[in-house]
């Protein structure tokens, strides 16, 4: 066993994943989760792929009564992954107070107690929004961070500046930030997914709603951005590749492999593709349809983002390997099992 990793926001999308990817790993993982925009059911998911269920505390991170008893019942922790976090670019324009509360004073709180209880390593989960709408792309980790386009862009820079301000006083942990593109898929397994509470906020899980006919229609949000086919563009990472993101960079952190106490990785493709792209390579890849429309801008969006990540295949050691049409198969697979079990 390699050591024990407390998973913030482990039963989401991400985290499920990335919890799988550190358990075949061999580390040992404590979940915390107020299952606010997830299920209890994903621990099910997560033990039939890997054999083990981890710890799970259901709690909220804003709470740092919450946060000291679960470090005194869990002793020995050695890295955290931030996942705890509200994340809909539009959803932030409409709630800002709400956005700001919760990830910062969640980021905060932890922060706060690593050094209580001896934690070495922190991850945490940045995007590719805090470089805003960016002036050439690929776009790289040296590229300047700009005024974000949203609430929630503004709070992960917020989180970045936190986090390195902390470790330039003096704090005794390292920290890496994994500055995400868009992740989309499902477990080929098609035991964990994405699956939000309500109605969806990410696009994916909206198409493939809609495709299996919980969703009447997919609106695309604007088709005159200055791009072949006026649709936003995106760098889509299959959300396995990502999660094995997360425990390379705990591994670096933990066996010194770096003297710096701060880096930052691009955690992306390096493939730019429009969202009217995404629609036709699920269609290509599955065969069914996708009923969608064009409506008007959403506020907050950026008009072309994607990845340069070679520092992240050279100086992290990963790479993304699955290709879209696997990633969008995974997806509607993942849609079927839902329906199979009566959820969706």
């Amino acid at each position: 066993m390699k050591g024990k990793i407390l998973v913030t926001g482990g039963t989401g999308f991400i985290g499920s994943h990335t919890t799988v990817e550190l358990q075949n790993a061999g580390y040992e993982v404590v979940i915390i989760d107020d299952l606010s925009n997830s299920n209890r059911d994903v621990l099910d998911g997560i033990e039939h792929i890997t054999g083990k269920r981890p710890v799970f505390v259901e709690g909220d991170c804003k709470d740092i009564n919450t946060l000291h008893q679960l470090f005194k019942d869990n002793p020995g922790i050695e890295g955290i992954i931030n996942f705890a976090a509200h994340k809909a670019v539009g959803e932030s324009v409409q709630k800002p107070i709400m956005y700001y509360r919760n990830n910062l004073n969640i980021l905060l709180n932890l922060l706060d107690l690593m050094p209580v209880y001896g934690v070495k390593g922190f991850v945490f989960s940045s995007s590719c929004t805090v470089y805003g709408e960016p002036d050439q792309n690929p776009i790289t980790e040296d590229a300047p961070t700009k005024k974000a386009t949203s609430p929630y862009g503004a709070t992960k820079q917020m989180c970045e500046d936190i986090i390195a301000d902390v470790i330039k006083s003096g704090s005794p942990i390292k920290a890496i930030l994994l500055r995400y593109f868009n992740p989309i898929g499902a477990h080929p397994s098609a035991e964990i997914g994405e699956l939000p509470n309500g109605v969806p906020q990410n696009l994916v899980p909206y198409l493939t709603q809609t495709a299996i006919g919980i969703r009447p229609l997919l609106s695309v949000f604007g088709d005159d951005y200055d791009t072949p086919d006026g649709s936003c563009i995106r760098d889509f990472i299959n959300v396995v590749d990502l999660a094995k993101a997360h425990v390379r960079a705990l591994d670096r952190m933990l066996n010194d492999e770096s003297e710096d106490a701060l880096e930052v990785f691009n955690i992306g493709t390096g493939n730019g593709l429009s969202v009217l792209q995404l629609i036709d390579a699920f269609e290509r890849a599955t065969g069914v349809e996708v009923p969608h429309k064009i409506v008007g801008r959403r506020e907050g969006d950026i008009e072309k983002i994607w990845a340069d990540p070679k520092r992240a295949n050279e100086v992290l050691g990963w790479k993304a390997e699955a290709s879209v049409d696997e990633t969008m198969l995974s997806a509607w697979k993942w849609q079927k099992r839902l329906r199979e079990r009566g959820i969706m």
